[in-house]
């Protein structure tokens, strides 16, 4: 490695050069060209790997170099840090070349959302599912994830027998001529330019940055720039540590610099907002506060696609709870088509919505693919001048508005995955009654509360179809579910809200009725069984009724559920027994019950 730095100027950048112990630089020199992208070989057999394979352009001589040292069947895994077509250019080529079916592409799951619109036949190895590393067999690979230094997905690669690290963008620069090795401390200066427009901002870096420092890096290898080598490793991070970078340090439009400090700041508070906090109220409010900074800003609210389809409006109005809708407003939705379509504004002035103040549309592209999924709408104190500069500001705006709001959008799209697994956990799918699941869950609260209060009386009625084997039997089990359906449909209608309807199971049901007396809930169950004896059936089953059989206990107090359970079915069977078709009502509990420590009720 020495002898490499000491003679960096003599290196030829047409063969393969070995940077560490089978690690080899096979990119190519483009003349002229300041943004260079290196390709990196591990040799290890055939289990070798090559990293960010590069772009079209440079594939031959990157292929020419790899047969120098090895064949390239030998090479198993192609690592893409990210997915921008300067290192991923060249996996169509590749994919057409690479003959082994265990060969794959190894990236993280946000490059693979874009990486497989190249349709390759390649299959796709994702760091995260396989616990952030690689065993080559005797040679491990580890990936530091880095997110946002460039793009959500990001992540390095550390090479324990080598301690070389592949640092992807990071540690990237501008160079003139080729120079693949940093000579000295004054090779900042090519980071410096390269960080500041390329990485977001310096929370993003120092997270990145701390992440690596984990490991003993002995030398960093990145994709653009120069190697760094292991004596000037600290010095370059701890001078990055320390970067002011950002789009915000550069304006298209403004030489003013308390414009460029205010964009700066801005921008810095953004990101501070987005990290610091997780509702989303106080992101937007603070979103606000920040865009007030810039614009004369009254309000702010957002509209974001969900993965259904729905639009989710998220406003002052609701809390930023979100309120679900099928579609955009029409003048909302006539700026999405017109962003889709191609238009180059970033923000569009609504003349002819219903509102009092001058409003603007922010149209927020999903990274990758330009799909309008979001709109960030602004209502302003008075109409924004139409200027390069208002475009330029707003511009810069766009982005962090539209991390907040898909992230937003995915915490809300797992908040109502979470609540459909619920509901399905607690709905019985073909009556729409609760499950003994969710009766054992309330009727153990319900039960505390009389426990402590006896006037909080609960009577269980119990409902059994009577003669429901032969229902299925003569007519099949699809008119049995129409019963069973239609059964539930009658204790719906007579259930009040504070009561439980459950479907125990097969053409068993029970209510749970919350406050009431014994008299009262006889009364309910009256009711039903003459509502269940008067429905009427199409199809097979026209002209054939159903009855049900009713059994009525009222829960003493510290009763358990079981025993509230058998006391009803004891009466339910008397129901049946009897000649079915009747309510029969339960005795009370004669003795204590060692179950439920329930004293003698007369």
């Amino acid at each position: 490695m020495d002898s490499l730095t000491a003679h960096a100027d003599d290196l030829n950048p047409d063969a393969p050069i070995e940077i560490a112990d089978r690690v080899w630089w096979v990119g190519h020199y483009l003349e002229g060209d300041p943004f260079q992208c290196h390709v990196y070989l591990i040799e290890h057999g055939d289990q070798s790997v090559l990293f960010d394979p590069g772009s079209a352009l440079t594939f031959r001589h990157t292929l020419r170099k790899i047969e120098a040292v090895t064949s390239l069947s030998n090479i198993r895994y192609f690592v893409c840090h990210h997915q921008d077509p300067d290192i991923t250019g060249a996996l169509p080529l590749i994919d057409q070349l690479v003959c082994r079916p265990d060969a794959v592409l190894v990236c993280h799951w946000r490059a693979k959302a874009l990486l497989r619109h190249y349709g390759l036949d390649m299959p796709f190895w994702l760091i995260e599912d396989h616990d952030w590393q690689l065993d080559l067999g005797g040679r491990l690979l580890k990936f530091i994830f880095t997110p946002y230094a460039h793009f959500p997905g990001a992540f390095v690669t550390f090479d324990a027998a080598t301690r070389v690290l592949f640092s992807s963008d990071l540690f990237g620069g501008f160079t003139e001529g080729f120079s693949l090795f940093a000579k000295d401390r004054g090779y900042f200066e090519n980071l410096r330019p390269f960080h500041e427009h390329y990485i977001p901002s310096r929370d993003i870096l120092q997270y990145a940055l701390k992440s690596i420092q984990e490991e003993p890096i002995g030398m960093i290898a990145p994709q653009h720039g120069s190697i760094i080598p292991e004596h000037l490793v600290p010095f370059m991070i701890k001078q990055l540590m320390n970067l002011d970078c950002g789009l915000f340090l550069m304006s298209r439009q403004t030489t003013d610099i308390k414009r460029l400090m205010t964009l700066n700041q801005a921008m810095k508070n953004i990101t501070q907002t987005m990290i610091l906090y997780r509702d989303f109220q106080d992101i937007a409010n603070n979103l606000l506060g920040i865009a007030q900074e810039l614009l004369p800003a009254l309000s702010l609210e957002f509209y974001a696609r969900t993965a259904e389809g729905q639009v989710l409006h998220l406003s002052p109005e609701n809390r930023f709870r979100g309120r679900l809708s099928e579609s955009l407003p029409p003048a909302l939705d006539a700026v999405a088509r017109d962003a889709q379509a191609g238009s180059r504004r970033v923000f569009h002035d609504l003349h002819d919505i219903d509102r009092a103040d001058p409003t603007i549309v922010v149209p927020l592209a999903t990274p990758g693919n330009g799909r309008i999924d979001g709109m960030a709408v602004i209502t302003l104190a008075a109409p924004l001048e139409d200027s390069d500069e208002t475009e330029d500001i707003i511009s810069r705006m766009v982005t962090p508005l539209q991390v907040a709001v898909e992230r937003e959008t995915i915490y809300r799209t797992l908040d109502m995955e979470r609540q459909r697994f619920y509901e399905t956990s607690i709905r019985d799918p073909l009556t729409g009654l609760f499950t003994r699941y969710y009766m054992q869950e309330t009727m153990t609260r319900l039960m505390g509360i009389q426990d402590r209060d006896p006037n909080a009386a609960i009577a269980l009625v119990m409902v059994d179809v009577d003669h429901f084997k032969g229902v299925n039997d003569t007519y099949g089990h699809g008119q049995g579910d129409l019963v069973l359906q239609a059964v539930a449909g009658c204790l719906q209608h007579d259930v009040r809200p504070g009561d439980l309807a459950v479907r125990l199971g097969g053409e068993e049901f029970a209510v749970f009725v919350v406050g009431t007396t014994l008299e009262r809930a006889r009364d309910m169950a009256e009711r039903l069984r003459e509502r269940v004896a008067a429905l009427t059936f199409s199809g097979p089953m026209v002209g054939r009724g159903i009855t049900a059989s009713f059994g009525i206990a009222l829960r003493q107090q510290r009763e358990s559920i079981d025993s509230l359970i058998e006391r009803a079915d004891t009466a339910l069977y008397e129901a049946k027994e009897s000649g079915r078709n009747r309510v029969c009502l339960a005795t009370a509990m004669r003795a204590a019950d060692p179950e439920t420590d329930s004293a003698e009720v007369a």
